[in-house]
This record gives structure tokens, sequence and C-alpha cells, in this order.
């Protein structure tokens, strides 16, 4: 039967981080993928931090874990209301027009 072992956790971790930097970096003109790629990160972080946890028998990773999950949660929804109101403003959300903010 096939073992699971903390190899195989660190690897889709490494993968979901390379996504999220491949979504940030590939795609810079919607920021709602922009914002989807940091989730991915976070979430990349999250499982490191569960499966060296449960390996060590420690529940000090699951506990930042959470509170990682909870500060990425507040960062979606702040990000996505800031997001419509922009976009009730100016009728686009690129990340070009952005720069238009500074003052």
């Amino acid at each position: 039967m096939l073992d699971i072992g903390l190899g195989h956790y660190l690897t889709v971790g490494a993968i979901l981080f390379v996504l999220g930097i491949f979504g940030i970096f590939l795609n810079r003109k919607n920021i709602i993928v922009i914002l989807m790629s940091v989730e991915l990160i976070l979430l990349s972080v999250n499982l490191n931090l569960v499966a060296f946890s449960s390996q060590l028998g420690d529940l000090t990773g699951q506990i930042f874990a959470m509170f990682i999950l909870t500060v990425a949660a507040a960062e979606a929804a702040i990000g996505l209301a800031v997001l419509v109101i922009y976009f009730r403003n100016t009728g686009s959300i690129e990340v070009e027009d952005v720069s238009t903010l500074k003052g």
C-alpha cells in the first residue's frame, strides 16, 4: 500500500508555491488573478506548516496555520471590497490603471 510521507506534502506545497509565483509574475494585468495567486502562496505555506507539525507531533504549526487562514480570509474580503469600490469609480480593474491612484 502507498504510504504518503512528508516528502509528498512538501512536493505539493512547492507546486502550489510555484503556481502562485507564476500567477503573480506572468499575469500582471488582472488584479483578481494576483489576489488568487497570493492565496495559493499562503495555502502552500499552510500545507508545509501542517505537514511539519504532524511529522514532529507538535501542534504549533497547526495553530500558526489557523492564524494564517484567518489573516488570508480577512485579506481576501478587504481586497475584494477595495477592488469593487475601485471598479465602481473607474470601470476597470487593470493593474496599469491602479497607478493613477498615486497622489
